[in-house]
């Protein structure tokens, strides 16, 4: 903290404890002000102008400082100097003195949360920025929440000085005008429950929700204003039309289905989405047949002598393409038809709001699901047109073996895809901008990747930025820079795995004026609706999260918000959400890790357990990993876990289940695991923490009791 936040500090601090230590509270009670009510009404119409001014300037110091007796000034100012006047003393004198605190708050504190917290206090600027103004508002006009909590709190946010003034100022005037108005027969009230009268209680409560029936006014408003150049059917097709076939289609399509809604799901190409065809299932199936791999070289650990086995890459991709197929009828047109969904095949185009052009015919919609997906994302490196490159989408089209192959990043997927293709017998070169794989996890979970990668053979390129392609007399080069040096890399075929991006072109959006944010998603919001309130979105469209689970748990929000507006709304809840990298040894985690946790600020005791201890994964040859959880200090609460090792994803579900009910680590250790399990870890990292949370003090005594029993 600088020396002027410490004079400052230092200067309130003295003034509060003068304003104790004197006894000011007294100068500020009703019955202080009753007492001297004729004598202060006497200097008043002597000095009238000085007098004003100097209530004022009392009432801004005690506001600023947030002095108990701002209520009983206020009624001092009705019976000192009248209703007119007395309002426009109070409302500026406590506006000026209000936000005064708010720039205190933020000078000594708020800045500097603001950077320690930034993370956690980024949706809460989000917030504040789109709709600081009315929840203030609503929070000056029903004065049950203290003022001067008001005053800090939203010092500590980012809202803009003139709106806290200006909002505060008209937020307050109804307040205000209702004590002043008491305080005009002051000799009356006996106390500041006296002025609580059932009309003035009343008068507050229809205040508490005149700012709800303004959101409505001003949501109606609104969406007149972007549906003024459409004109509404009469009647609808359908009561909701999911675009996509992907997870957070399929979800939308089941649900409404289920609720009896009449729905269409439009895909223009296959069933399952990305995940299915491109993306979970093939990239889970390849990773099965490349552990088999890998469990064929290690065959002599486990006591078994395998001679002159091969990989049969063309069988292998073939395999995973027979994968596909028997999961395929979950997501079927057969099945979603039997469910009640009418599904179509084709290009959708949303003309408005409520009409979607597929296959030549226009169809009607009450409401639109966005549930397009994303992409892979292809970077212009310059020539990359020229070489042979594959994405996360059509690396499946392969059947001939490469003899080379540079994989461009180091995220989850460029790295499964690493690990799985070197096991399968590809020279697999890695080539990451950052200077880890894995950059969200911890130090010690990416240390053991990545050794484990480069024991595997697997050539990591890491701090290496991609900087362009050659085909120069048939061998294909990938030029990188690492350390301001140019450095030349062979392969036979590139696999460009540096992430997805959203759909957003190419069926209306663009033509409806639909939001974006910045990252190119669809704006939505907290309930999934776009800026037009019959539109909503889920899955990687919008994010934040591009998993296949997260767009399905969006899918239910979007499908019954829609479906049941304006009656029941629910915001969707991002609080428990789990992901797994499978990589060899997998990466699970919920929740925070240390990185993220240190990165918000955020306390917390670290509790782990080395999987390498477990019976199950020693009989299994897979005594390698950890379980990393991270609780409240001095509690069992879960802040997050991470676990490394063989099933992290299987392993990780018990704790989403517990932080989703707020179980702790005391109930996980008493519950019985099967032994010999996977899961057990689980249960010793309880008892890891239970150890070493004992209450120490306790020992001594139960030493002197069973000595006692024992005499």
């Amino acid at each position: 903290m600088s020396v002027k936040k410490i004079c400052i500090l230092l200067c309130l601090v003295a003034a509060v404890s003068a304003f104790f230590v004197f006894d000011g509270a007294s100068y500020l009670g009703l019955d202080y002000i009753k007492s001297q009510q004729q004598e202060f009404n006497s200097i008043i119409q002597e000095k009238p102008v000085l007098s004003a001014f100097v209530f004022g300037a009392i009432y801004v110091l005690v506001t600023a400082l947030s002095f108990p007796g701002a209520s009983v000034l206020t009624l001092a100012a009705g019976a000192f100097f009248g209703l007119a006047i007395g309002t426009v003393i109070v409302s500026f004198a406590s506006t000026i003195g209000a936000t005064l605190a708010f720039i205190a708050a933020r000078f000594i504190a708020g800045d500097s949360l603001q950077k320690k917290y930034a993370a956690r206090l980024k949706a809460i600027n989000e917030g504040i920025e789109k709709e600081g103004a009315f929840y203030l508002f609503t929070l000056r006009l029903v004065p049950i929440f203290p003022f001067f909590l008001v005053n800090i709190m939203m010092g500590l946010t980012k809202i803009r000085i003139p709106t806290f003034f200006l909002v505060s100022q008209i937020g307050m005037l109804p307040g205000t005008l209702a004590y002043v108005y008491a305080g005009t027969a002051l000799s009356e009230v006996d106390s500041l429950s006296g002025i609580l009268s059932p009309n003035l209680l009343l008068a507050f409560a229809i205040l508490g929700i005149f700012p709800l029936i303004t959101k409505k006014v001003i949501d109606m408003f609104r969406a007149r204003k972007i549906y003024k150049n459409y004109t509404k059917p009469k009647q609808f097709d359908y009561n909701i039309v999911a675009i996509g076939g992907g997870a957070a289609g399929l979800v939308t399509s089941y649900i409404a289905s289920a609720v009896k809604a009449k729905v269409a799901l439009i895909e223009k190409h296959k069933m399952g989405g990305d995940c299915l065809n491109y993306g979970c299932v093939p990239s889970k199936a390849l990773i099965k047949s490349a552990h088999i791999a890998d469990y064929i070289k290690r065959a002599k650990e486990f006591g078994i002598d395998v001679s002159n086995s091969e990989v049969d890459f063309a069988a292998v991709m073939e395999r995973v393409q027979h994968v596909v197929k028997a999961i395929e009828p979950h997501d079927s047109v057969e099945r979603y038809t039997k469910l009640g969904v009418d599904c179509i095949t084709g290009a959708a185009k949303i003309l408005d709001p409520w009409r979607i052009e597929v296959n030549g015919k226009v169809i009607t919609t009450k409401n639109i699901v966005v549930a397009t997906g994303g992409s892979p994302l292809v970077p212009p490196i310059p020539g990359i047109e020229d070489v042979n490159y594959v994405t996360s989408d059509t690396v499946w089209n392969l059947r001939e073996k490469p003899k080379r192959m540079v994989v461009l990043g180091g995220g989850p997927i460029g790295s499964e895809l690493s690990q799985s293709f070197s096991r399968l017998g590809i020279e697999v070169t890695q080539v990451e901008m950052q200077q880890h794989l894995l950059g969200r996890e911890d130090d010690d979970v990416i240390d053991f990747v990545e050794r484990r990668f480069k024991n595997e053979g697997i050539n990591l390129k890491l701090g290496y930025k991609a900087k362009a392609f050659e085909n120069r007399n048939g061998e294909q080069i990938l030029i990188c820079e690492h350390n301001g040096k140019e450095e030349e890399i062979m392969f036979d075929i590139a696999l460009v795995a540096l992430g997805r991006k959203a759909r957003t072109t190419g069926y209306g959006l663009e033509e409806l004026g639909i939001d974006l944010t910045q990252r190119r998603t669809v704006q939505a919001d907290a309930y999934l609706r776009t800026n037009y309130p019959n539109i909503f979105v889920a899955g990687d469209i919008t994010g934040p999260y591009q998993f296949t689970h997260v767009a399905a748990h969006q899918a239910w929000y979007a499908c019954v918000n829609a479906l049941f507006q304006p009656f029941k709304k629910f915001a969707v809840d991002y609080r428990v959400i789990p992901w797994c990298t499978f990589t060899d040894p997998e990466v699970a985690r919920v929740g925070h890790n240390e990185k993220s946790a240190q990165a918000e600020g955020i306390e917390y005791d670290v509790t782990t357990y080395g999987i390498d201890d477990l019976d199950r994964a020693i009989t299994e040859g897979e005594a390698h990993g950890t379980v990393k959880v991270l609780t409240v200090p001095g509690k069992d609460k879960i802040l997050g876990v991470t676990i490394m090792g063989h099933q992290g994803g299987e392993l990780l579900a018990e704790y989403v289940l517990a932080m989703k009910y707020n179980i702790g680590l005391n109930k996980i250790l008493g519950t019985i695991h099967s032994y010999p399990t996977m899961s057990e870890a689980n249960k010793y990292v309880a008892g890891e923490w239970k150890r070493a949370n004992a209450p120490e003090w306790v020992f001594p005594w139960l030493e002197k009791f069973h000595s006692w029993r024992r005499s």
